[in-house]
């Protein structure tokens, strides 16, 4: 097993199929590989059709490649996310319009957005909620801090599980 296939494995992503295989193969064989496969093994990564928010401290380094990376296999263009500062005033952040989840990167980002006061592990895995005033609330998902997922492996494939599901959520808004 190549080190790549391990990676992807411990993210609990069991198929995978390059770009560049997809683009080789005539759209016929295309549209049947993806017929007999599993509807989420190739669900399209621009289904956004929302904005993301990213609460925490914007990563330098190795942080902000990994964030690069997980903006590319999210399909998201720039203009469908931004960073934001935890310290703003969030009632004063501008709704844009379209549908939003907010991913809050490590607990106390989480806490601070949400004024939950469980600790991270019990944040996880929950749909939280930004109030933004006028009984308006944006979804809100906890997950670990880049820099501790650059540190400690495993905790990658829990944030690939995070950032699927904030993309369910914003699917169903």
């Amino acid at each position: 097993m190549s080190n790549n296939s391990s990676f992807l494995k411990e993210m609990g992503i069991t198929e995978w199929t390059s770009r560049d295989a997809i683009q080789a193969q005539p759209e016929a064989s295309v549209a049947a590989s993806s017929q007999a496969a599993p509807q989420e093994a190739h669900a399209s990564p621009r289904a956004s059709n929302g904005m993301w928010w990213f609460f925490g401290n914007e990563p330098q380094g190795d942080a902000k490649i990994l964030f690069q990376n997980l903006i590319r296999v999210l399909g998201l263009a720039k203009n469908e996310w931004s960073w934001k500062n935890p310290s703003e005033k969030l009632g004063q952040l501008e709704n844009p319009g379209s549908p939003v989840v907010a991913i809050a990167f490590g607990g106390p980002v989480a806490q601070k957005i949400t004024g939950e006061r469980d600790p991270l592990p019990q944040l996880r895995e929950t749909v939280l909620a930004l109030n933004m005033g006028n009984d308006e609330e944006i979804p809100v998902i906890a997950s670990f801090e880049l820099n501790q997922v650059l540190t400690k492996p495993k905790e990658k494939a829990l944030l690939w599980q995070d950032l699927l599901m904030a993309r369910s959520v914003l699917q169903n808004i």
